[in-house]
C-alpha cells in the first residue's frame, strides 16, 4: 500500500528525515514508535502530501505522490490536532468535510458518530467538546468516507480508558474489514495490541523492529 524510497526531508539546513526506506503491507496496520521529535509525524505528513521531501518517493497505493496525485486518494488522516470549527457542532462540521466531495449522504455522518461514540443529535459546540471527544470526532472525520487507508498520529490522545478500549476493538474491525492502518502512538501497549509490524525512528532514521 505505501513505498518509502531513499527519502530525506531537510529544513533550514536541519536534517529531519534521513534515507528512509520502508513498505507496508496492505490490510495490516503498522505501528510507527519513537520519542517526541523523531520525525513520526513529519513522516506521515510526507506520505500524505502536506510537506514535500527534499530527495526520494514516496508511492501510496501505486501512485506516487507529488507526481501522480498530490494527496494520496481514498485515505483517512489525522496528523496533530484534528481542526474544526470551533462554533459548529459535531455533525455539522462533518457535513460541512462531506460536502467537498459528496461521497456520502447525511444518514452516513450519523452513523460513523454512533460508531465512535458520538451523539450527532447533540447541538454542543465543538469548542466545549473535551480533548477526548475532540479525538472521537477527529476519527469520524478520517473514517466517514470509508477510505481504504487510515493514517493516524496518536490518535488515542485525551481518550479515557473506555475510550481507548473502543478505539482499539473499532481499529481491529477496520483490519478486518481489509483497511490498511498506519499508526503512531507513545503507548507500548497500543502498539503491542494492535500493529502487525513495528518501525522505531530516531533523530531522522528508521528501523524496524518486528
Amino acid at each position: 500500500m505505501i513505498e518509502v524510497n531513499n527519502v530525506f526531508l531537510t529544513i533550514k539546513n536541519v536534517p529531519i528525515l534521513i534515507d528512509i526506506n520502508a513498505s507496508f503491507e496492505r490490510g495490516k496496520i503498522h505501528g510507527l514508535i519513537g520519542r517526541n521529535g523523531s520525525g513520526k509525524t513529519m513522516l506521515m505528513k510526507c506520505m500524505c502530501g502536506f510537506v514535500k521531501p527534499t530527495k526520494g518517493t514516496i508511492t501510496v497505493d501505486g501512485k506516487q505522490i507529488g507526481k501522480d496525485c498530490d494527496f494520496p486518494e481514498n485515505t483517512g488522516i489525522i496528523i496533530e490536532t484534528p481542526g474544526f470549527i470551533p462554533y459548529y457542532s459535531g455533525y455539522k462540521n462533518l457535513k460541512l468535510l462531506a460536502d467537498l466531495r459528496k461521497k456520502i449522504t447525511a444518514d452516513n455522518i450519523r452513523n460513523t458518530m454512533r460508531t465512535v461514540g458520538l451523539d450527532p443529535e447533540l447541538k454542543r459546540h465543538v469548542r466545549k467538546y473535551s480533548l477526548g471527544m475532540r479525538q472521537r470526532l477527529g476519527l469520524a472525520q478520517a473514517i466517514m468516507e470509508n477510505p481504504a487507508l487510515l493514517v493516524l498520529d496518536e490518535p488515542m490522545n485525551g481518550l479515557d480508558k473506555d475510550g481507548v478500549s473502543d478505539m482499539r476493538k473499532y481499529l481491529l474491525d477496520l483490519k478486518a474489514q481489509g483497511k490498511t492502518i498506519l499508526i503512531a502512538s507513545h503507548s507500548a501497549e497500543d502498539i503491542d495490541i494492535l500493529c502487525d509490524t513495528v518501525c522505531e525512528m530516531d533523530k531522522g532514521k528508521l528501523e524496524k523492529v518486528r
